[in-house]
């Protein structure tokens, strides 16, 4: 007799599960590039968040869109709360990139 932990993991299928290592990837270039943009533009504070959270929410749909096919709950454990939350990764990459560009292009400002 199966057990609903047993089923609820039988709901997922296994191929789409291992294409989430491609959607974590595109996820982190989002967050790198987003870093850097707000970095060259020179936001500083919210603005540069104000950034990040757009990145996060355009990368999303365009993953749920186009690779999800209206249907992250075949892909994500977690469904559509999975998709749109950045992760400790992609934040900290984010502020590490911006930082880092913006030091580089505006140090002298």
């Amino acid at each position: 007799m199966a057990t609903p932990a047993d089923t609820s993991a039988q709901l997922v299928f296994a191929p789409n599960v291992l294409h989430n290592q491609a959607l974590n990837s595109v996820k982190f270039l989002s967050s790198c590039f987003a870093g850097a943009v707000a970095g060259i533009l020179g936001l500083e504070n919210w603005l540069g968040f104000a950034l990040f959270i757009a990145s996060i929410i355009s990368t999303s749909f365009i993953i749920y869109a186009v690779n999800c096919r209206g249907k992250p709950a075949r892909y994500l454990p977690g469904g559509l709360g999975e998709l749109i939350n950045p992760g400790q990764d992609n934040i900290f990459t984010f502020i590490l990139v911006w930082t880092l560009f913006y030091g580089i292009i505006h140090v002298y400002d």
